[in-house]
């Protein structure tokens, strides 16, 4: 059975969003330095054994687009798709299993599109540690934005019948 890929044109009109974000500066006193950096440690350790949520990017070089990735992970394991542009690793999303996510500002480029699945996503090795598989689509995804319209594209991480879209396996030493 093969993947499904699907290309889809979006019309849109003129749309212009600006995202801000603010920081909020903080002093510790001196005596609790100490009990800040025990609690930081522990902080950085749970965070690398947390689940990511659902549609959470958790590497973003590339972005700024109008093109989407409409990603359907019909697995019982988790996912993480990487897009690479070039020689170079642009967007990769966390996708739960039996979940769907949209990377929703992709560039314009052609893309070979990349994914692991496993359990126990260890985030500070951007790696899963159970019983992980690596792919990659075969087929590359061009996305192109004109004034008036942009790409979609959906794809499955599960094998559907009557899929248009190969993969082959990767090793995970060659894996972006």
């Amino acid at each position: 059975m093969k993947r499904f890929l699907e290309r889809t044109p979006l019309k849109t009109g003129v749309v212009a969003a600006v995202a801000l974000a603010g920081g909020l500066l903080t002093s510790v006193p001196a005596e609790a330095a100490t009990a800040t950096t025990e609690q930081a440690a522990v902080a950085v350790s749970q965070s690398a054994a947390a689940r990511p949520s659902n549609g959470r990017i958790i590497y973003d070089r590339y972005s700024g687009g109008q093109g989407r990735l409409k990603i359907r992970n019909g697995l019982a394991k988790d996912g993480v798709v990487t897009l690479v542009r070039g020689k170079t690793k642009a967007i990769s999303i966390y996708v739960r299993a039996r979940s769907t996510a949209t990377i929703k500002d992709v560039r314009d480029g052609t893309y070979r599109i990349y994914f692991t699945n496993g359990y126990r996503f260890n985030a500070s090795k951007g790696r899963f540690t159970r019983s992980a598989s690596y792919q990659r689509f075969d087929s590359r995804l061009r996305y192109v934005t004109t004034a008036t319209s942009s790409v979609v594209y959906t794809l499955t991480l599960n094998p559907v019948r009557g899929g248009n879209a190969r993969t082959s396996p990767v090793n995970p030493k060659d894996f972006p």
